[in-house]
């Protein structure tokens, strides 16, 4: 159960935004959310006949598996000294963007609006808005510094996948569009 910041609970407790969820739920939260991604991006480059889809695809589940690794390390920490390490700010790189964007052409020839690898993109756009959603929030409040840039930093790792799953699946609709005139002009 939720409750909104300075309620009670019903120990007479006050609880945060993120509920009475503690920092180890919260971790344990993210490691299975990104496990679960990780499955998910999996199985389409397992499953797809587009190579470009398995290529990204492909590529998603290894940075999921870095996001991983990565509060994994942070757990272990945490368990052990009740505090969050000091992190490198996530930096992306100028290649994989280059890269995602010859994919992404690749992409819109390989497969259409209504395929299962389109379907597949608007459920992974949905995987990454619920990351985003819970690093953000509990960006929003941690009282530990090094919490809040842990989460901070990982809301926009997940928000730039996001992004870019969002200019795939618009420039796959609009393809749809102009192919059967639905366009207003």
């Amino acid at each position: 159960m939720f409750y909104i910041y300075n309620e009670l609970n019903p120990h007479g407790k006050k609880l945060n935004k993120m509920g009475n969820k503690s920092t180890t739920d919260i971790l344990k939260e993210a490691i299975l959310l990104e496990q679960r991604g990780k499955a998910f991006y999996s199985k389409i480059a397992s499953e797809t006949k587009s190579e470009a889809v398995r290529k990204v695809f492909s590529m998603m589940a290894e940075e999921e598996d870095q996001h991983i690794a990565f509060l994994s390390k942070q757990f272990a920490h945490y368990q052990k000294h009740n505090s969050f390490t000091v992190n490198a700010p996530h930096t992306e790189d100028p290649s994989e963007e280059v890269a995602m964007q010859v994919l992404s052409a690749e992409m819109k020839k390989q497969i259409g609006a209504a395929s299962f690898e389109a379907a597949a993109i608007g459920a992974a756009m949905d995987f990454e808005t619920r990351a985003v959603n819970l690093y953000a929030g509990r960006a929003e409040t941690a009282t530990d510094e090094n919490e809040r840039a842990t989460y901070s930093m990982l809301a926009e790792w997940e928000r730039g996948h996001h992004k870019w799953l969002m200019r795939i699946d618009k420039d796959l609709r609009e393809q749809v569009w102009y192919d059967n005139s639905f366009w207003p002009f």
